[in-house]
């Protein structure tokens, strides 16, 4: 038993690498994907098991819990002698957002339409924002495909030229535009780190309902953080041998073997069951009948 459990130690510490957690940060992942759909709320002594076996402090925990507070992301309620927490509606908005793009099958679906945006004066004030909402800038010019999904305009666009819905053709070489170079590096390193766990579960181990609620929450949460930095890109814009098509593949591999027990963890301590199991089970492409 002390070697099982050792085994899932050492693969914990390699999913979590050299980086060191933003407890915060991590503290949403827990919320978005295993939470909501269960309601939307855990007790903090239930949060702080699944963040010490991820080997974050209680402390840590309450003193990131305070600051997503006081900043609008989760809200703090009494029950009987407990405390319960649940993201606020702006948490839960951020959310619902990224999760099509987390949980995705594939690459979004592309109809060949464009947006440009054209700044008319020289101050170029939303460039920031457009970057993140997943344009590309050449000689001024603010580009994206219109793929399904794709995040809402920036609001302050009041001095831009916009054109959404454009029908165009493009280079081949036409991901130039983005720079995904940091992306597919990231992309390979969670490749790596996964192949420990994948060859575990192939050889029919199975972690512990705890042990797989943490190993769940370290693998999404990586894969939460690539997702999300990176543009939202149709398949015939993306690099040849793109490493995320290989990398989502994986990962719900992985996350479909890690679900029963982890699922069996979170019916352990109380919450009711999944208000859309349909939709929980087609995660990564898995089937909605399941």
């Amino acid at each position: 038993m002390q070697d099982i459990r050792e085994n899932w130690d050492t693969i914990l510490d390699g999913l979590r690498g050299q980086n060191r957690l933003r407890v915060w940060s991590v503290i949403i992942t827990v919320f978005g994907d295993s939470i909501v759909p269960r309601g939307g709320s855990i007790p903090l002594q239930s949060l702080q098991e699944i963040m010490g076996r991820l080997g974050i402090e209680s402390g840590a925990v309450r003193t990131a819990l305070s600051r997503l507070a006081s900043e609008g992301w989760v809200i703090r309620e009494r029950q009987g002698r407990l405390s319960h927490y649940s993201l606020d509606r702006s948490g839960r908005r951020a959310f619902d957002e990224a999760t099509q793009r987390i949980y995705a099958p594939g690459p979004p679906k592309w109809d060949g339409r464009w947006t440009v945006v054209v700044p008319m004066v020289g101050d170029d004030a939303a460039g920031s924002d457009l970057r993140t909402a997943g344009f590309a800038s050449r000689y001024g010019t603010w580009i994206r495909p219109e793929s399904v999904g794709a995040r809402p305009l920036p609001d302050n666009l009041g001095n831009y030229l916009v054109i959404k819905g454009q029908p165009g053709s493009a280079p081949g070489d036409a991901y130039k535009f983005w720079n995904l170079d940091g992306v597919a590096e990231a992309v390979g390193i969670f490749i790596d780190t996964l192949k420990p766990l994948a060859a575990a579960l192939d050889a029919g181990q199975q972690p512990g309902p705890l042990d797989a609620m943490a190993l769940r929450t370290l693998v999404i949460h990586e894969w939460r953080r690539i997702v999300l930095r990176a543009p939202a890109l149709p398949v015939e814009l993306l690099p040849p041998s793109w490493p995320a098509l290989e990398g989502r593949v994986r990962l719900g591999a992985v996350y479909g073997k890690l679900a029963d027990a982890s699922e069996r963890w979170l019916d352990g301590i109380g919450l009711p069951p999944q208000s859309d199991p349909q939709t929980f089970a087609a995660r990564f492409g898995g089937s909605a009948e399941a």
